[in-house]
């Protein structure tokens, strides 16, 4: 990151009143009628309704479009553990881009705990206030622990986006590499550096898709995970190959997919040459990819090259799904996201990018024409049309799935009204 960068992202958060985010009312409270029913006496009758029927708490309250987004700052954007403090830029960066692009308010919850079951203990007591729980930056394998366990104490979405939101873009990103190239699904090698929660979680939804789990080789820092390593958590068990390959280097040799969720600079072009023709590098350690992009089409000019930066083409970024996912879940009242849920997020991302792209999209990114091939595999994120793509899919998969409490009657209208937001929040109209 240069001076310049610092500077202007210092500035960025300081200037005018501190911060990214703020609360306003929703209605009116300008006259003392206004005031008494706002406020006491007149609170009382929709409290009152509330106790009679707790799910009356989505209809009086601001609940039905409210996320938390937690964390303890265990694992912060690559910063590491920095604590709970000190991620508070970050979580409030996520309701920025809740509000931006899917109208979605936040609440930013920054827990000073680092006990999961403490942690899981607070969080799972906020329940009457939230419609979804976005967890972010919890370490591996906690993370693990902690959603599990929330997903079933809880009867709201529970969505750690370090896992599946990385897991779910990906993925869209793969099936379209895979498709590009003319490789099959279940005939690729595919090797990753990096076994934390991310790495993890990408690693179980290829799996979903149809890479087969024998074809996956997953690297730590002490090398492959293998079954004759005892250091092994049950998450990193399940990827542990029968094999003598220790380095990178070796593992990478005849393979057809890299995903990189590590640290920058770990690969070097002569590893990428021992790669299979037609190789797929998902480079997405962050600021710092695993190898730089103009490195890498160097050294094999017929790679699809994605990172996670927005300044080359192809960035995998979790803002093509967290917002949509959450918007999809609370307009259906979801209990939970679930694998379907998941699944259909990445259809809809898949299939979007293969569609004509609007000039609007055009100007956002400086008058550039894209097209579906090698350096267009997944939509960009200031695509408006990912809010009527991804929502409606994911609101589908809740309903056939039986996980929506209230389910969408008219998915045409439904749609049109998610049109007519995303034409709102375009304009910064929130």
């Amino acid at each position: 990151m240069t001076d310049d960068l610092k500077t202007n992202a210092l500035k960025y958060h300081v200037e005018g009143t501190p911060g990214k985010v703020k609360v306003v009312p929703l209605k009116s409270c300008k006259t003392a009628q206004e005031l008494s029913l706002a406020y006491t006496p007149g609170v009382a009758f929709p409290c009152l309704e509330i106790k009679e029927n707790p799910e009356d708490s989505y209809k009086y309250t601001s609940r039905g479009n409210l996320v938390a987004v937690i964390s303890n700052g265990t694992a912060v954007l690559g910063l590491g553990d920095i604590g709970a403090g000190a991620g508070k830029p970050v979580m409030e960066g996520k309701g920025v881009l809740f509000k931006r692009f899917a109208g979605i308010d936040v609440f930013d919850l920054e827990i000073n705990e680092k006990d999961p079951a403490k942690f899981i203990e607070i969080v799972a007591s906020l329940e009457p206030t939230f419609g979804g729980i976005n967890l972010e930056d919890i370490k591996a394998p906690e993370c693990f622990q902690i959603e599990e366990a929330l997903i079933k104490k809880m009867n709201i979405p529970v969505f750690h986006d370090d896992q599946h939101g990385t897991a779910i873009i990906g993925s869209a990103a793969l099936l379209n590499s895979l498709e590009i190239v003319g490789k099959k699904i279940g005939q690729v090698k595919v090797v990753f550096s990096g076994a934390g929660s991310a790495a993890i979680a990408i690693a179980n939804m290829l799996v979903a898709i149809g890479v087969h789990r024998e074809n996956i080789f997953m690297c730590d820092s002490e090398g492959l995970i293998t079954t004759r390593r005892s250091n092994l958590n049950k998450y990193k068990q399940v990827f542990a190959q029968d094999s003598n390959l220790t380095h990178l280097s070796e593992v990478l040799k005849g393979a057809d997919v890299f995903v990189g969720v590590s640290k920058g600079n770990l690969l070097t072009p002569e590893m990428l040459t021992s790669m299979n023709p037609k190789p797929i590098i998902f480079a997405m350690a962050n600021p710092t990819p695993e190898i730089a992009y103009d490195d890498a089409k160097k050294a094999v000019p017929d790679a699809i090259m994605a990172t996670g930066r927005s300044d080359y083409p192809n960035q995998v970024n979790n803002v093509l799904g967290f917002p949509f996912i959450f918007r999809g879940a609370l307009d259906v009242r979801a209990k939970e996201i679930n694998l379907p849920m998941k699944l259909a997020a990445i259809k809809a991302l898949s299939k979007l990018a293969k569609l004509k792209v609007p000039p609007s999209v055009v100007q956002a990114y400086g008058g550039k024409e894209f097209s579906f091939g090698s350096d267009y595999i997944i939509p960009k994120p200031f695509d408006p049309r990912v809010l009527y793509h991804v929502a409606p899919a994911v609101a589908q998969a809740a309903m056939d799935s039986g996980v929506a409490g209230k389910p969408i009657k008219d998915m045409k209208s439904y749609i049109k009204e998610l049109k007519k937001l995303s034409k709102q929040l375009a304009k910064g109209k929130f």
